[in-house]
């Protein structure tokens, strides 16, 4: 087995500090510098963690697979056009977004946060007492390991009393702008993934990928 680098707080620096991102030198080796671009502080750092607390780490965020049951009974995968600022396009995008400290001390986070995003960003208010479901599909997934820590849960909500005039895009906060929502049946999730493409020939996040093939495998 080839034996891990030796990373402790002293080999990691905090080079950059802003707001809403931090850049650290995780110094791995005598000379040898890896970057991480991070939301995270130094004391949470996904590389500083131990075994066990890296298998019980939260995630930074949630993306929400949300499948709708239509009148008739048809299913429709949800879908918004959301502006993302370093494409400059409004892209095909799942609701998402990350998770709050209040979320953090609720009996589930990962959920708490996603009922609170699908809210915000479509309008539809989950209520499980009426029928609808959510559920983790998975608690944490890396977003691109080799150059960040960054992570989102994927939730996966059902809305069975499903009714258009339910959508909104009013709680767009901060920097979020919306421009409408796409109701995709199984033949047009597939051959958007197909394509490589959405229907308006602009490329889309791994995590749109993901709500499509989930979508498609169900």
């Amino acid at each position: 087995m080839v034996k891990r680098p030796e990373i402790n707080e002293k080999t990691v620096i905090e080079i950059s500090d802003h707001k809403f991102l931090k850049i650290f030198d995780i110094q791995y080796a005598q000379g040898r510098h890896y970057f991480n671009a991070t939301r995270r502080n130094k004391e949470d750092l996904m590389c500083l963690k131990s075994d066990e607390e890296f298998k019980k780490a939260l995630p930074d965020a949630v993306t929400c697979i949300v499948i709708v049951k239509l009148k008739n009974g048809d299913e429709r995968l949800l879908l918004s056009e959301e502006y993302r600022y370093p494409a400059g396009r409004f892209l095909l995008s799942p609701p998402a977004g990350v998770l709050d400290p209040a979320d953090r001390d609720t009996e589930s986070p990962i959920i708490n946060a996603a009922i609170r995003e699908i809210n915000e960003e479509t309008g539809i208010r989950v209520d499980v007492s009426g029928g609808d479901s959510i559920k983790i599909v998975s608690p944490l997934l890396f977003s691109s390991p080799g150059m960040t820590d960054e992570s989102n849960a994927i939730v996966c909500a059902n809305i069975n009393n499903f009714d258009e005039k339910m959508l909104s895009q009013s709680g767009a906060e901060g920097s979020e702008l919306f421009n409408g929502f796409r109701l995709l049946d199984k033949e047009d999730a597939m051959r958007i993934i197909k394509n490589g493409y959405d229907d308006e020939g602009y490329f889309y996040s791994v995590y749109t990928f993901v709500a499509l093939s989930y979508f498609i495998s169900c």
